[in-house]
């Protein structure tokens, strides 16, 4: 009894590491949105 090939191309690529590959630039340009948006509402109320 062979092992079991879990290199099937078939199979999809998972989503969630789609995802996490990009979270090292979207959470710093995130980041930096916030605090602009925040530092325009310090400003304008100001």
């Amino acid at each position: 009894m062979s092992a079991p090939d879990h290199h099937d191309p078939a199979h999809s690529e998972d989503p969630v590491e789609a995802v996490t590959q990009h979270i090292p630039w979207v959470i710093p340009l995130a980041g930096a949105i916030l605090i602009f948006l925040l530092a325009f509402i310090a400003v304008k109320m100001a």
